[in-house]
């Protein structure tokens, strides 16, 4: 179990880094967005600080999860937008859904691993 954690946690990290870096220093053209998608898109750029937000976030917590550090908090931070990705490619985009499905289990996996971290969250005083 540590081992599959330790490679699931650095795959995760290695998406969320590469996605995060690429966007925010803008290494690879945008494509032409089409439908729904530059619709949501638009959406997202009309507020001009969002889509920054998330990237940083993403980027914050790959390095938690690919210095093995945080990797509990960093689970719960990414988990919005992680289910976010994952709605986005159901809906919008399903060329991206596997690897959307990947991150979303991904995450599932490692909330499941350190579930005894959590507990004091569910204790009701």
């Amino acid at each position: 179990m540590k081992i599959a954690v330790i490679i699931v946690r650095s795959l995760v990290g290695l998406i969320f880094l590469f996605a995060s870096v690429v966007v925010l220093f803008n290494l690879v053209p945008q494509p032409e967005l089409q439908g729904s998608v530059k619709v949501f898109m638009a959406g997202i750029a009309a507020t001009s600080y969002l889509l920054p937000l998330i990237k940083v976030t993403e980027l914050i917590c790959a390095i938690a999860f690919l210095s093995g550090r945080f990797v509990t908090l960093a689970t719960v931070v990414i988990f919005p937008i992680s289910l976010n990705i994952l709605l986005f490619h159901a809906f919008l985009a399903p060329e991206g859904l596997p690897t959307a499905i990947f991150i979303f289990l991904g995450i599932l996996f490692l909330a499941y691993a350190k579930r005894q971290n959590y507990r004091t969250l569910f204790i009701a005083k």
